[in-house]
């Protein structure tokens, strides 16, 4: 891994390429960890209150994803005009709140606003970070980064189902929502007092309607950053699918019972190693080569998996469905990153709004098309496998649109 440019490092005035690294993989993690930490816990949650339809459960998750969705809008714009940080404190200032609220909730409906409004807080460690981020980098440089970034990142999917899974065994499911609260006041001020601002005087934009609706438009009206950011949405879709439903799979089809966040860790793993060996080489065969190559290889797997699942009688059986997800997700480990680098790479200069529009359009996309897949399931495996599916081929075509047909073009030079 190179270091910092001179302007990289002086940004970051003393803080070093691995610490900025591991800082802005937390930040992000927080939002995993919101998700994830949740998924041993949703039963007990509806047993405590009294939420009788299973698939209703699921609320917990897709509640915090529409709060987190809408409030990347706002994020974006504000950290162009006032700076990456004191936004970002702010959203994790709510996040904390939110988080301690929630142990002395009385209802679901209850439980459901507070996950709405921590998800708003933890919209700015999406937007502003990944803002951050282009600050400091761009082109291939970003990619590599944003991989490093993911594959940190993917440590929490790892481990956030059995550290819930922990920590119930030392109480109920209200421990879960301290453990979050303690963990986003460490980010905090590893943030407060290791990170300098990064927004550069020059990129500094107005906060007016006429400013933010300029941006906007910027953003919504390049076709590149527009196709790369539909189909991340698409294909971040079958992930969101995939989480809702994934206790009901793992636990409810294959009776995995407490084996589940083992099951669990291990894609996430996967997905984990994609992401190492993708900034490993982002640099020498650049974005477009590897994130086309691993959407067809998505393709692929998916293909395979929908015709498994449809001609198997029964349940096609654990190992071949646990091994057939985890070439998917190593496949999406490649796509991640590089599209949304892809998207970025054209707007540095109104890189907190791009982030919010675009954060915005994948996470609420994402969030309705995974609440689709989550409330569609029967008891198998199909409306998820054919989600999968769908999802890869919707996505193909948006990337066919944004390169005009032309695949595998290596258009960005090494940064």
């Amino acid at each position: 891994m190179s270091g910092l440019s001179p302007e990289s490092a002086q940004r970051l005035k003393g803080m070093g390429k691995i610490e900025f690294i591991a800082l802005m993989a937390f930040l992000m993690a927080l939002n995993a960890l919101a998700i994830d930490i949740m998924l041993p816990g949703l039963q007990e949650i509806g047993a405590s209150l009294g939420v009788e339809n299973e698939n209703h459960r699921q609320y917990v998750i897709s509640a915090y994803l529409i709060g987190f969705a809408f409030a990347q809008l706002l994020y974006g714009p504000i950290s162009d005009r006032f700076g990456r940080r004191m936004p970002m404190f702010v959203g994790l200032g709510i996040y904390v709140v939110s988080s301690l609220m929630a142990i002395l909730v009385p209802s679901f409906a209850a439980l459901l606003a507070l996950r709405f409004i921590q998800g708003i807080g933890s919209a700015a460690m999406r937007v502003i970070t990944v803002s951050i981020v282009r600050d400091i980098f761009g082109g291939r440089a970003m990619a590599e980064v944003m991989s490093l970034i993911m594959m940190v990142f993917m440590v929490i999917p790892v481990m956030a189902p059995s550290i819930g899974q922990v920590v119930m065994l030392f109480g109920n499911w209200h421990l879960i929502f301290a453990f979050m609260a303690v963990v986003a006041m460490i980010v905090w001020s590893w943030m407060y007092f290791r990170l300098p601002e990064t927004l550069h005087d020059d990129d500094v934009r107005p906060f007016t309607v006429r400013s933010i609706l300029g941006g906007f438009r910027i953003v919504l009206t390049d076709r590149v950053a527009l196709c790369y950011t539909l189909a991340s949405t698409f294909i971040f879709g079958a992930l969101f699918g995939f989480i809702n439903s994934a206790q009901q799979i793992y636990v409810g089809i294959y009776g995995l019972g407490v084996w589940f966040p083992v099951a669990f860790a291990a894609v996430a793993a996967f997905m984990a190693l994609s992401s190492f060996v993708n900034a490993k080489l982002v640099g020498r065969f650049g974005m477009r080569k590897l994130s086309h190559g691993a959407l067809m290889g998505f393709l692929t797997v998916n293909t395979l998996w929908l015709a498994l699942t449809l001609v198997w009688p029964g349940h096609v059986p654990f190992p071949i469905f646990i091994v057939l997800f985890a070439l998917a997700m190593f496949q999406f480990g490649w796509i991640g990153s590089n599209f949304n680098s892809l998207a970025m790479e054209p707007l540095g200069h109104v890189a907190g709004t791009a982030s919010s529009v675009l954060g915005f359009m994948g996470t609420a996309g994402g969030t309705v098309i995974g609440a689709i897949i989550g409330q569609s399931f029967n008891g198998t495996a199909l409306p998820l496998v054919t989600g999968f599916f769908t999802l890869s081929i919707i996505g193909l075509i948006f990337v066919l649109i944004a390169e005009r047909g032309k695949l595998f073009q290596a258009h960005n030079k090494p940064v």
